[in-house]
């Protein structure tokens, strides 16, 4: 049985003891595989992030169960109310769910010795020992090139509410997209909920993750609208007709950490793959797909830009654990879905 005394003693260097190491690693095998909850990524990018944690720790299996940050939410609380465990690690796109497992008591107590070198932005929106962040990704303005020209793109997120682009926004949903609900909440701080009602009257296409307006947009069913870095970047690579404009009002900004369940069936695999979640590797993965950098030393790739460099539409966690659910019922009143 891994000795969890004897690896947080080590916890609070920035590598893990080598004999400490050595029993997780062991711990860990024994159980085989872990089940990961993931909304911070694609299916696709997911399933490749198991992969390479398999092919850093061979005899660990990753299972990536990938959906929105409110159904991967919802779907964790349902396993604990049946106390029907399953998740191992669960990584949102809505940093304030976290808080609230906390309270409920639903997370596993524990301190990755990566967590010490999270830049201080990142560290400062974790809580030591419950749960860290791992991901970040802004939200900027994108555009299908084929049908509309650099020169007319949108350039401020209220250029999405002249008439001309009625019926060519894709938008995501708050009720299903953690993400989605930061970007309308950091929106409707900006310039109120009128913004959203005046949006309604372009009747803009409403897909459920924030990964559907980029696929809609590539695809020529719809044009213009948000979506985030890390899933445009990889779309551009692979030669989709997508162009991007940073908002001269703001970015959103998304800030998605990870916890490991209180119930985690497999804890000692999940407690290396939490540390590994936090390491310059997994970092350095996400920043060639367009996330923001979280650890010192790692560069993102040539145009992409970095946080510090962009307006941000500032949230704070209190904000967001308030906002979003009222974003929810008021995206609901006005758009009907």
């Amino acid at each position: 049985m891994f000795n969890r005394r004897t690896f947080l003693a080590g916890a609070g260097a920035s590598l893990l003891a080598p004999a400490a190491r050595a029993e997780l690693l062991d711990a860990a095998r024994r159980e085989g595989s872990l089940t990961w909850y993931i909304a911070q990524v694609d299916s696709e990018a997911a399933e490749e992030l198991g992969r390479r944690f398999t092919a850093d720790h061979p005899g660990i299996a990753v299972s990536a169960v990938r959906t929105t940050g409110q159904v991967a939410y919802q779907r964790l609380l349902l396993e604990l109310k049946n106390h029907a465990p399953q998740c191992d690690v669960f990584s949102t796109t809505d940093i304030s769910q976290m808080p609230i497992l906390k309270e409920r008591n639903a997370l596993l107590q524990f301190e990755p010795p990566n967590a010490a070198g999270l830049l201080p932005l990142f560290r400062d929106l974790s809580d030591p020992g419950w749960y860290y962040a791992n991901s970040a990704t802004n939200h900027f303005l994108i555009h299908n090139t084929n049908k509309v020209p650099a020169a007319e793109a949108p350039r401020r997120w209220t250029d999405l509410l002249d008439p001309r682009w009625k019926n060519q926004i894709a938008l995501p949903h708050p009720a299903f997209s953690g993400c989605g609900g930061v970007w309308a909440l950091g929106v409707r701080k900006q310039y109120g909920w009128s913004f959203f009602e005046k949006m309604a009257k372009n009747n803009p296409r409403i897909g459920r993750s924030f990964n559907d307006p980029v696929t809609l947009i590539t695809s020529g069913e719809a044009t213009v609208g948000p979506a985030p870095a890390n899933a445009t970047f990889p779309a551009m690579e692979k030669g989709n007709p997508l162009g991007i404009v940073y908002p001269e009002d703001g970015c959103s900004l998304c800030v998605a950490p990870s916890a490991i369940p209180a119930t985690a069936p497999h804890p000692n695999a999940a407690r290396l793959f939490l540390d590994w979640l936090l390491s310059d590797i997994y970092s350095q993965l996400s920043i060639d797909r367009g996330s923001e950098a979280l650890r010192p030393g790692l560069a993102p790739k040539p145009g992409h830009r970095r946080v510090e460099d962009l307006t941000v539409l500032q949230l704070t966690v209190a904000e967001i654990r308030v906002g979003v659910p009222e974003v929810i019922e008021q995206w609901r009143d006005t758009f009907g879905s």
